[in-house]
């Protein structure tokens, strides 16, 4: 390469992030390739299929030529539909003209922080969170303040702590729930103090609930719904985890409307619209997904509750059943120097991908996150190398 070139400081701060928490499961997928028995449990890629009514709506619409542009916010249906289920959540007027469409929920957090962050700027997140948010403060160059969850405490999160890390330079209060990598689900109080404290404080609040529809013993508080007044209030979610569309990448974000027009104008400048047939598939799917999120959400319950039985039983495990989502976070400590050490050794030693906890942040770097994406039978031939694994590091 020529030696005068040079690369904008965000693909230089993108560089600059070493972390080899995918080396493991990358290691894992090239020998299941070659056709090795090994057990994925490091991705949250659910093996459920997406609906055939869907698929096959999906194709009428191809066949009467649904691949044109788009409008640049989405399809008007889409719109209206996920506008009136926002709606019904959130027991709170929501029309189409405060709903964006984005080609999946990640492109969908990454626009939204270009439009509120600069350079420098200060964004207050909880943590473990989701791998993915760091490449995102990483090409914006956002100032991240992570505060910890209480990992001892089913991952709970203490408003009092995210008040002591907001400052005079915070911008952004970023929240996850259900939470990834932990399943927490933020109390419908702490969601409604949280709103109020950052509106008094001009700050917007971003809130991440792609396992919105994936909760297990109480139902998910949209945070339109807990907070007093919405115009402060950004909601992100899409379709991958809830309905089993993960490959689709459809998303979208709920802001007042005249805060979605701001929005519009950054997502038209790098996405001009996104594919009709998805947003017709995506129509479909959430107007006729009663009964398959019913059974989706007994079956990852039933996964989540036979996987924290033997986990919490095995030698040198610690585990609490996740609220939603589909992981659990398993503490190693007992047994292992760290995540990566276990995730490594289980892996070259059982054939079981499993995540290093390290990648979600400093206080989980003694954990592993295991994935509830393989059905019971196969879920319990990967828990049984598990506890193989336990039990020698035991003996």
């Amino acid at each position: 390469m020529t030696t005068g070139l040079t690369f904008s400081k965000s693909i230089q701060r993108l560089s600059q992030r070493s972390s080899n928490v995918w080396d493991i499961h990358d290691k894992a997928c090239a020998r299941l390739d070659a056709g090795e028995d090994i057990h994925l449990l490091s991705v949250g890629d659910p093996d459920l299929a997406t609906l055939d009514s869907t698929i096959n709506h999906t194709i009428e619409s191809l066949k009467k030529g649904r691949t044109h542009y788009s409008p640049g916010a989405g399809e008007a249906e889409l719109l209206k539909t996920i506008a009136d289920i926002e709606a019904r959540a959130s027991q709170k007027p929501c029309s189409p003209d405060e709903v964006l469409i984005y080609p999946g929920a990640t492109h969908a957090i990454y626009s939204v922080m270009a439009c509120l962050l600069d350079d420098g700027d200060e964004i207050v997140v909880p943590e473990p969170m989701y791998i993915g948010y760091h490449g995102i403060f990483d090409a914006i160059g956002a100032k991240v303040v992570s505060v910890p969850l209480e990992v001892h405490d089913n991952f709970n999160l203490d408003a009092d702590a995210v008040k002591a890390a907001i400052s005079d330079n915070t911008k952004v209060l970023f929240l996850n729930t259900p939470g990834n990598p932990a399943g927490n689900m933020i109390a419908p109080e702490v969601l409604a103090d949280l709103a109020q404290y950052c509106l008094e404080r001009n700050i917007w609040l971003v809130c991440d609930e792609v396992y919105s529809m994936i909760t297990y013993d109480k139902r998910h508080t949209s945070i339109r719904r807990a907070a007093a007044s919405l115009d402060n209030i950004i909601v992100i979610d899409g379709l991958s985890k809830s309905h089993a569309m993960t490959g689709w990448r459809l998303g979208w974000s709920v802001a007042p409307a005249a805060v979605t027009e701001k929005l519009l104008q950054f997502s038209s400048s790098i996405v001009f619209g996104c594919c009709q047939f998805i947003q017709d598939a995506a129509t479909f799917a959430l107007k006729n997904d009663e009964e398959y999120m019913n059974s989706m959400r007994e079956e990852y319950k039933t996964r989540r509750d036979y996987a924290y039985k033997r986990l919490k039983t095995m030698p040198g495990l610690k585990c609490q059943a996740p609220q939603g989502g589909m992981f659990l976070m398993v503490d190693i400590t007992d047994i292992a120097a760290d995540g990566f050490a276990f995730a490594s050794d289980l892996l070259d030693k059982q054939g079981v991908s499993v995540l290093p906890g390290e990648g979600f942040g400093p206080s989980t770097k003694g954990f592993v996150r295991i994935s509830l994406t393989l059905g019971i039978g196969e879920l319990e031939k990967a828990l049984d190398k598990v506890q193989r694994y336990t039990q020698s590091l035991s003996a």
